[in-house]
């Protein structure tokens, strides 16, 4: 009987503790490389194949450099390359990859029943790398940040600012769950966070006993550890509004708002467009730190195989 896998698909359905882990797990394996020490080899004889519909540097370089670093082998997917092309269901697709792979990396930057599909069995896991309403993996990269700079989670204040997309969806359904956390979301009016996702972050930080709230007025926000913001036009998506930017020029991040917090640390889960959500000071600036976000992300995808595939 093959081993059951676990899957990724969204953080709602990963414990507390199973998500405290993860973010030490993550933060042990950044420590060690930080050292100078290799990964241990937990998936020897293992493979794991990366399907991404979508563009991506960070995501799909971390997982597959992870998954190697781990002693498994590769196998990448392009947008083309799989029998969905030509008929075939996700399901379909699904049943017969987990005939022959330990996990399977998936981002569509769609609906997020079409990464579910794929995990329709129980001999390969399936790992969320960014569907239209989350990104998990993101938010584990994030708090890896977080832990690596602050020494813990808990107790973290972070202000976001941008738009209320997938990955300040994975924002609010993590750190709200670590204690006496206080996380702000500013967006622009009509680009906000999904009411579902404000329930379950506003419910998960009552039993934290941490900070939530959601405004479109930036005069509102708190002081802050860590200012996040991610670009406004996330991968795979448009708006329908022509004149969006003017919406959302109020909402970049400059000197004059880091100013207000002059000891917080810049988060960027990139890429970057200069000039448009955060001004090229800050982003290269002495406060940024989303370039060692981006190596953690190394780091996250690392716990996240080694969890769902190696138990």
């Amino acid at each position: 009987m093959p081993q059951q896998r676990r899957h990724l698909l969204s953080l709602t359905a990963v414990t507390d503790e199973e998500l405290f882990r993860l973010v030490e797990r993550a933060s042990g394996y950044a420590a060690a490389s930080a050292a100078g020490d290799p990964y241990p080899k937990p998936l020897t004889g293992r493979v794991i194949g990366t399907y991404f519909k979508k563009t991506s540097t960070r995501t799909r370089t971390a997982f597959s450099a992870a998954a190697l670093r781990l002693g498994a082998d590769v196998i990448a997917y392009g947008p083309a390359d799989l029998q969905e092309n030509t008929g075939e269901t996700t399901e379909d697709t699904g049943r017969v990859l987990s005939r022959m792979l330990d996990g399977f990396v998936v981002r569509t930057a769609g609906p997020d029943r079409e990464i579910a599909a794929y995990a329709a069995q129980d001999r390969m896991a399936v790992v969320n790398a960014m569907s239209e309403g989350e990104h998990p993996t993101q938010a584990l990269a994030d708090l890896t940040t977080i832990q690596r700079l602050a020494g813990r989670v808990d107790g973290a204040r972070v202000l976001y600012v941008g738009e209320g997309n997938n990955s300040a969806i994975a924002l609010a359904l993590a750190l709200t769950r670590f204690k006496d956390t206080a996380l702000t979301v500013v967006t622009p009016p009509g680009y906000g966070l999904p009411e579902e996702t404000r329930k379950l972050a506003a419910g998960y930080a009552r039993a934290s006993g941490s900070a939530f709230a959601c405004t479109h007025d930036l005069a509102e926000a708190p002081a802050a550890d860590f200012v996040y913001t991610t670009r406004w036009q996330t991968t795979g998506t448009s708006k329908a509004d022509p004149d969006w930017r003017d919406v959302f020029e109020p909402y970049r991040v400059d000197e004059a708002l880091m100013s207000r917090h002059p000891d917080a640390r810049f988060l960027h889960d990139l890429p970057a467009h200069r000039g448009e959500e955060v001004a090229a000071a800050v982003l290269d600036g002495p406060a940024s730190v989303a370039f060692d976000q981006a190596e953690n992300k190394m780091h996250s995808a690392a716990a996240v195989l080694e969890w769902c595939v190696a138990g």
